[in-house]
């Protein structure tokens, strides 16, 4: 007589009763703190009386990577990828430096680099996790004033040149470096005698002032995102205040390309106002124009530039600067030289691959370090485009003014920081928004709502 196996399984009940309860699931992981980034970006002013405001800088970004790998579990926002291949081919091309010496201004850029990723990393964590997102951006509008303030020393008191504790406290060898100097010792503005008007050019707390005109032109549609997202509040009416109050310092600058960033930042954003109808951001653009162009009935803005422009021959010492790149980069293609050269083959008094964070990308680590550093700012323009709400569109127009930078102005310094902080809080806003309407796509999503303070 056939007889049936014995079953070897558990009936379902006792199985489960077997088994358990399922386990709970994990605790989310510890919110990152805000007053980190307070530090870092609103006591500016502070750092650069010390003399710190630069060699200090990383310091900031490993105490932000040490929160971040303490919390875990971080989500890294778009095209984080891009950027670590660019961090590993600049580090590849340390290979290429010309002498040992050199590997501490090489270490100086690449702490810049790695700490602008981090800076990213850790805002866009932040925003993602707070409802409030005019609190993060608290940060960048403390450093907005540490802008406007030190830019008005520059206008009252020209000529202070200090030295500063970091500048006494370093080694003679190292302190005497003339690219140190200019990082340490505390100095206002910059002069140029051979202009036919010759004035000082705001510049602290930076020590060139193609670095203010820069970090301006990035900071400014962050403030007027913030002043959108607070519908009233002390810090609202005083970046309110303060922003006419900057253009004195800004035009002062005469910076052609902070004018051109701008200028092709507010052309996108009316653009984009124009095809989907958005009043208020029209309104604001027009707004921050009318400001602008009241200023000039009290600065000449054009008349020194063109004085300037006429009387130099800086127009020239660039191209040849650029030409002398591209004759040289052809010998060194895949990882460039590693750091800016000096070369007897052009007039200028600047190191060839200056002048420019695309040339300098290009002469010290080569093509494909170029082509991973335009890449991220494009995908950064491509992705925060697609905000609709009002703060969104004008934190949407940062990486544009980046892209119109990158070829006259240098960004191995806090100011890509800047970048990262501003362009990470737009991706997570727009994301945000994103998911919003995917929510509801019946109705257009109307993005986050200003915030009493």
């Amino acid at each position: 007589m056939p007889t049936r196996a014995p079953s070897v399984s558990e009936p379902a009940g006792e199985g489960r009763a077997a088994i358990g309860p399922p386990p709970p699931p994990p605790p989310p992981p510890p919110r990152l703190p805000v007053w980190p980034l307070g530090m870092m970006f609103g006591l500016v002013p502070v750092w650069w009386l010390a003399g710190a405001f630069y060699l200090g800088w990383s310091l900031f970004g490993a105490v932000l990577l040490a929160l971040l790998l303490v919390r875990g579990r971080v989500p890294l926002p778009p095209a984080t990828g891009i950027w670590l291949l660019f961090l590993a081919l600049v580090m590849v091309s340390a290979t290429q430096l010309p002498e040992p010496g050199a590997l501490l201004t090489f270490g100086l850029r690449v702490g810049f680099y790695v700490t602008a990723l981090v800076v990213g990393v850790y805002v866009y964590v932040v925003a993602r996790e707070r409802v409030d997102l005019a609190a993060v951006l608290v940060p960048l509008c403390l450093f907005w004033f540490g802008l406007v303030v030190l830019g008005w020393v520059s206008v009252l008191a020209p000529t202070l040149s200090l030295a500063t504790p970091v500048e006494v406290l370093l080694p003679a060898g190292i302190a005497g470096n003339p690219y140190t100097q200019d990082l340490v010792h505390l100095t206002t503005a910059e002069y140029s005698a051979r202009s036919l008007n010759p004035i000082y050019r705001p510049a602290a707390p930076f020590p060139y002032t193609n670095n203010y005109g820069s970090a301006y032109a990035m900071t400014l549609p962050c403030v007027v995102a913030y002043t959108m997202l607070r519908r009233r509040g002390v810090l609202r009416w005083a970046l309110l205040v303060s922003l006419p109050l900057s253009l004195v310092p800004a035009f002062l600058t005469l910076n052609r390309v902070m004018f051109a960033s701008l200028g092709a930042g507010l052309l996108v954003l009316g653009l984009r106002a124009a095809r989907r109808g958005n009043v208020r951001v029209g309104a604001s653009v027009v707004g921050v124009l009318l400001v602008g162009a009241l200023v000039t009935l009290f600065i000449p803005v054009a008349e020194l530039i063109g004085n300037r422009v006429e009387s130099s021959s800086t127009n020239a010492d660039r191209f040849a600067l650029y030409a002398e790149v591209i004759r040289r980069i052809s010998d060194s293609p895949w990882l460039g030289y590693g750091a800016p050269a000096s070369v007897d083959t052009v007039s200028s008094g600047v190191p060839v691959g200056t002048q420019g964070q695309l040339w300098m990308v290009l002469f010290s680590h080569g093509v494909p370090a170029l082509l991973c550093f335009l890449a991220w700012f494009a995908v950064a323009a491509v992705f925060c485009a697609r905000a609709r709400s009002a703060p969104g569109q004008w934190m949407a127009v940062v990486p544009v003014v980046c892209v119109v930078q990158i070829p006259f102005y240098g960004m191995a310094s806090p100011t890509i920081t800047v970048a990262f902080f501003a362009i990470a809080f737009a991706m997570a806003l727009t994301e945000r928004e994103v998911a919003v309407r995917r929510a509801s796509p019946s109705r257009p999503a109307p993005g986050p709502k200003a915030v009493p303070a």
